[in-house]
């Protein structure tokens, strides 16, 4: 799907030729004499129509309105918040319309909030998957318009956004493939696709190797699988070598069985999605690609199976971590932390200026704050303000929670320096305090996405969270770093990540 910023005001847009305009109209509408705004007016006039943000009312060949379709969806005060309502429900509609050509007329003073809005709620409306489908059907919206007074005004937030989409969309496609398909295999050679198209660097490491490094935690939990481990690491330079870059860590379970400690059957297939985190950091450096921040970035993701057989880690077994700390395995099923805590030891070699880690970590997160908001553990408070003022922006939530050196006492054990699970009383911290221990040296982040990554019943699927977050988190930071002497390291890194584009399509 394509978008573009056009600058439209509604009599214009009345004589643009498109299957569907939606038209958002907000509670301080103000009409013109076109045939938009008159059909507007008299809905909301007739009471057909309430602004209220998702409350819809459909056209068919309206008098003057060169589209076919017209749906005038209220928009409440315009924010990007009720934008996005109002978009997701009109996108909703259209559905069954066949409409390949759209256009999304925003309020007159909309501002950069409702442009990121529209174009991320489109893409999250419109998306359908259909990989291992034999008639895949469903994807029929081909061009987006946005328009709006001036475009030049929001040129920079609509390039953004159009990023952030399309990493959002990466990371839902790879997260909702079977298994069997995406494997930690599979996971490395996304990640060298992505090296490949926009030219950052990109290393995957097989079992040999990431023994040789000493991440015996790690393999203890792939001993069970037939499918061999894998080790990602991507580097993004956007700045000068010498800037710290920030590291993302994501979890990397492509099927998570439960182990020796087996999981119950029901709903077992979803534990296809306990590659969130991983399948995020891969859909933030798809939009760091396209967007081309002016920081250095890396990607690191651990990523095996957690399967029962004769040779998986069993309870009372104990492993040795990258840092040399010892962990006695008191449940299999808790095996996220085992991968993530040498990922995060990995981490110190970079010196990083932060580390955030992704991951589908715990259930108790999802009975603490259900699907809403993703659950942030944080030992700094900057680097906490700040992923949770970007949760804000991108409409992506997060909630930050505690780190009491008390939860980590849940923790002890008896044979080894720490046991792996801590209980059921505050799970989620206790798993936190667990992957704080190997998050020493840098300022560090852990985001739980567990109620966040994928959505059950008849909408199963993944959500391609906190990809949003992650993308406007680093839109903040670039914003505010230093630039380069005239710009020269991001134009060259633009430079290339074009041409390596450019050869990419014409492959």
């Amino acid at each position: 799907m394509d978008f573009e910023l056009k600058p439209l005001n509604l009599s214009g847009a009345a004589s643009e030729k498109c299957d569907a305009i939606v038209l958002l109209v907000s509670d301080t509408f103000k009409p013109g004499k076109d045939a938009l705004s008159s059909l507007a007016a008299h809905a909301v006039k007739e009471k057909h129509l309430e602004t209220k943000a998702g409350k819809l009312l459909q056209a068919y060949r309206s008098s003057g309105i060169a589209a076919t379709r017209v749906v005038l969806a209220g928009a409440g005060d315009g924010s990007g918040k009720k934008v996005h309502q109002a978009v997701v429900a009109a996108i909703a509609s259209l559905r069954t319309s066949k409409a390949r050509r759209l256009m999304i007329c925003l309020p007159a003073d909309a501002g950069d909030d409702a442009v990121r809005a529209a174009v991320a709620a489109t893409a999250e409306a419109s998306y359908v998957y259909v990989m291992t489908k034999s008639k895949p059907e469903g994807r029929e919206l081909q061009m987006v318009t946005i328009a709006v007074a001036d475009p030049k005004l929001h040129q920079d937030a609509f390039e953004a956004a159009k990023g952030a989409a399309n990493g959002i969309e990466f990371a839902r496609e790879v997260a909702n493939l079977p298994p069997n398909i995406a494997t930690p295999t599979r996971l490395g050679q996304e990640a060298k696709g992505l090296a490949k198209a926009y030219g950052f660097q990109c290393e995957v490491m097989g079992p040999k190797e990431i023994a040789k490094i000493g991440m015996g935690s790690f393999l203890s939990v792939a001993k069970g699988s037939e499918e061999p481990a894998r080790f990602i690491v991507m580097q993004y330079q956007g700045a000068a070598a010498s800037e710290a870059p920030l590291v993302l860590v994501g979890k990397g379970i492509t099927f998570d069985s439960g182990g020796i400690s087996i999981k119950p059957s029901a709903d077992m297939d979803e534990m296809k999605f306990d590659m969130g985190g991983a399948a995020s950091v891969l859909g933030a450096f798809r939009a760091i690609g396209e967007i081309q921040p002016a920081l250095n970035i890396v990607g690191l993701i651990p990523t095996c199976e957690n399967m029962p057989d004769g040779r998986a880690v069993k309870p009372g077994d104990i492993v040795t971590s990258l840092s040399g700390q010892t962990i006695e395995i008191l449940n299999t099923d808790a095996e996220g932390r085992l991968i993530l805590c040498d990922a995060l030891t990995y981490a110190e070699r970079f010196k990083p200026s932060a580390v955030i880690d992704i991951a589908t970590l715990t259930g108790a997160c999802v009975v603490a704050l259900g699907g809403v908001r993703s659950g942030l553990f944080a030992t700094d408070d900057k680097l906490a303000q700040g992923l949770q003022a970007a949760g804000e922006t991108a409409l992506d939530p997060c909630w930050r929670m505690p780190l009491d050196e008390e939860y980590g006492d849940a923790l002890k054990s008896n044979f080894a320096d720490m046991g792996n699970v801590g209980g059921r009383a505050g799970g989620a911290i206790t798993a936190a305090k667990f992957l704080q221990r190997y998050a020493t040296k840098f300022p560090w982040a852990h985001l739980d996405i567990a109620g966040t990554a994928w959505k059950s019943g008849a909408a199963k699927g993944s959500t391609g969270r906190p990809v949003g977050l992650l993308v406007q988190y680093i839109l903040d930071l670039a914003a505010a770093a230093p630039v380069a002497p005239a710009g020269a390291v991001k134009k060259a890194a633009k430079k290339a990540a074009k041409k390596a584009a450019t050869k990419a399509k014409a492959r």
